[in-house]
């Protein structure tokens, strides 16, 4: 399975095992697959790096000084994909429908990296002038890649009627577009709910929540379905820091009323309704519900879910072929509330075009505009695990088919309805890296929310108040 977006990184050292777990049961025992997450990890340093990196590339020459035109006429574009497995396999043969049907065109898909280590590749390649002409981009990492002269703005694209701009879901729209400019394509969506393991709510007495509900609801449910003797736990939470650990508290923060920088951009938005939150998490450590994954991915926790031993994970649409290969009974309902409204988030994945040169630029313009449409965006999203980029491709029966095979798939969908996204901000990477500093000191019980958002709070303050 496993798309590029889905798969863990690598980069954090692991973080000691949650309180209170002993080890004695062991969440990666056979029978329990492996079940890749969605997040890599955002590092400090990505700006001054990709500062250090445009400079640069405002002195390179590109990745090819003939425009890519070769003596036939074709321009040939070189693709950064990112994908493994099945994703890879979905890409390749659109790639090969595109090149069939744009004869004066090829779209050369075998450079790049896996998307993880996109961001370094891309970092490098633009230091040395020497770069693709469309790359998997992060959404969280492309305020700052798109500093670079070298990125094209695709702003025109929104009025184009190649591109179905419109009729994007709005978290679609939202992640690629910086300071009013349109930077990159939507490449992937998705959004978080709650799946729930349907046996382990049985043996427990308790009823399958409903939307609606609540946090309160969620720990006092973590706490009942938690039983130590038999190695089960209420639910899980990555524990090294990352962007996966972070990304998962921002419904929360938005719930409350925060966001994640505040109006005058010169802070966070979260001083108060980060503490709130965070007070959650502790909760749920008091009463040892929650299972802190101790490695970067936070593939031990889904092998935990997997494995029958977790009554709930806030997951994606990219795990449900996990869940269903496991032959787990689930449900799928809405992330939980402060105030009973609907909210979660989205983190979109982008397909950004470098500038070498303006037969190149057109070129893999005229492709990342073919792959949004609803007639192939739909063959990625059913057979890589993606959310519908628009509601016309939400409406062509193969997603229909889809859906209604996919047992919960459809809350994932109309969650996109409330999801928001985190800003595109070059400081971004900073302050996700502070917060998820003082997640991981709440889970383990190491501070006070209090006190771990003060610390959160100078740190990520300290990076916003830099001119960039």
């Amino acid at each position: 399975m496993a798309a590029a977006h889905r798969f863990p990184g690598t980069r954090t050292p692991g973080v000691p095992r949650a309180p209170g777990d002993s080890g004695a049961h062991d969440p990666g025992a056979p029978g329990a697959p492996a079940g890749p997450s969605r997040r890599a990890l955002l590092r400090s340093g990505t700006g001054l790096a990709l500062g250090a990196a445009a400079t640069a590339a405002l002195s390179g020459c590109g990745a090819g000084a003939s425009d890519g035109v070769g003596p036939d006429g074709k321009v040939t574009v070189e693709l950064w994909h990112g994908q493994t497995d099945s994703a890879a396999e979905v890409l390749k043969g659109l790639v090969e429908e595109f090149n069939r049907t744009h004869p004066t065109i090829r779209v050369d898909p075998g450079g790049g990296v896996l998307a993880d280590a996109m961001l370094q590749k891309i970092t490098a390649a633009l230091a040395s002038g020497s770069f693709p002409d469309i790359a998997f981009v992060f959404g969280s990492d492309l305020a700052n890649v798109a500093r670079s002269p070298s990125v094209v703005d695709l702003t025109d694209m929104d009025r184009s009627g190649t591109v179905p701009w419109k009729d994007y879901w709005a978290p679609a729209r939202e992640a690629v577009t910086l300071n009013g400019q349109l930077r990159a394509v939507p490449a992937v969506l998705d959004s978080l709910a709650v799946v729930c393991n349907k046996k382990l709510f049985r043996a427990a007495g308790l009823p399958l929540p409903e939307p609606g509900w609540t946090w309160d609801e969620f720990t006092e449910t973590a706490r009942k379905l938690t039983d130590r003797g038999r190695g089960t736990f209420g639910t899980g939470w990555p524990g090294v820091g990352d962007e996966d650990t972070v990304w998962r508290l921002w419904p929360m923060v938005w719930d409350l009323g925060g966001d994640v920088v505040a109006g005058d951009g010169r802070r966070i938005g979260f001083a108060d309704e980060g503490v709130r939150a965070l007070e959650t998490l502790a909760g749920l450590a008091r009463d040892k519900s929650v299972y802190v994954d101790p490695k970067p991915g936070s593939e031990q926790m889904y092998k935990v879910f997997l494995a029958g031993r977790m009554g709930m994970v806030a997951t994606g649409p990219w795990q449900l072929p996990d869940i269903r290969q496991a032959k787990i009974d689930y449900h799928v309902v809405p992330l939980p509330s402060y105030s009973g409204r609907p909210l979660t988030i989205s983190g979109p994945d982008t397909w950004t075009v470098f500038d070498n040169g303006p037969a190149r630029v057109e070129a893999a313009r005229t492709f990342v505009s073919w792959l949004s449409r609803p007639a192939q965006d739909v063959r990625w999203d059913v057979d890589a695990g993606s959310l519908p980029l628009s509601r016309s491709t939400q409406a062509m029966t193969a997603w229909r088919t889809h859906a209604e095979d996919t047992e919960g798939l459809p809350v994932f969908t109309k969650a996109l309805e409330t999801a928001r996204v985190r800003p595109v901000h070059p400081a971004y990477p900073q302050i996700s890296q502070a917060l998820g500093q003082a997640i991981v000191a709440v889970l383990l019980g190491r501070s006070t929310p209090a006190k771990a958002l003060r610390q959160c709070a100078d740190e990520a303050n300290a990076a916003l108040i830099i001119p960039r």
